[in-house]
């Protein structure tokens, strides 16, 4: 599987945090713990979403990398092969289903449908004074809340106080969770990521 090596991710075993950067950075970080470790369960978190993410850490760090960029482990030429065309500026091409009438609307509008749709969600991004990224934030605390601490003692009374946005109370039935799940969960709550970041800009 293909993946971003640059996204932010963090590693724990058991309820020891053991890494976080970088996906690459992590991934060899956890290979080295597997190779010298005591069997502990390792899991690796996406810090954009809370979710644990399942990696293939089989072989050296270049055969780990490679399978994680889908590049291959050798070049066949002193330098990788340029694409042609126009450079890609982040824009993502996806399907959008819309009723003849918006189409006309859209293609009406300065720059096209495109640049239209573009504008209407900037400004409903900015009308929504942050309300989207406080959920999402609340989410990806909760989805590894769940996956790390879903046994640990006030896990429900927590999840509420997280959804409430109630963070004293967090933290109180937080108290005797482990240091790292504890501080984690806060991180995943307060933080922005850098994606969310720079769509918000």
């Amino acid at each position: 599987m293909i993946m971003d090596i640059s996204r932010p991710c963090t590693a724990f075993a058991g309820m020891r945090r053991i890494a976080s950067g970088p996906l690459i950075d992590v991934a060899l970080a956890v290979k080295a713990a597997l190779d010298g470790g005591d069997g502990t369960a390792i899991q690796i978190f996406d810090d954009a979403s809370g979710k644990a993410i399942d990696l293939d850490l089989r072989g050296n760090a270049a055969e780990i990398t490679a399978r994680l960029t889908g590049a291959p482990l050798q070049q066949n030429g002193p330098e990788a092969q340029k694409g042609r065309g126009r450079p890609r500026m982040g824009v993502v091409a996806r399907e959008v289903t819309l009723l003849p009438r918006h189409w006309d609307w859209l293609g009406a509008q300065p720059g096209g449908a495109s640049q239209a749709l573009r504008r209407l969600i900037d400004q409903a991004r900015r009308a929504d004074d942050g309300r989207t990224g406080t959920r999402l934030a609340h989410e990806r605390a909760y989805c590894f809340m769940s996956a790390l601490a879903g046994d640990l003692p006030g896990f429900e009374e927590a999840a509420r106080a997280l959804f409430k946005g109630d963070a004293e109370k967090l933290a109180l039935e937080m108290a005797a969770w482990p240091q790292d799940v504890r501080q984690h969960v806060m991180k995943l709550d307060s933080d922005t990521p850098q994606d969310e970041r720079a769509a918000l800009a």
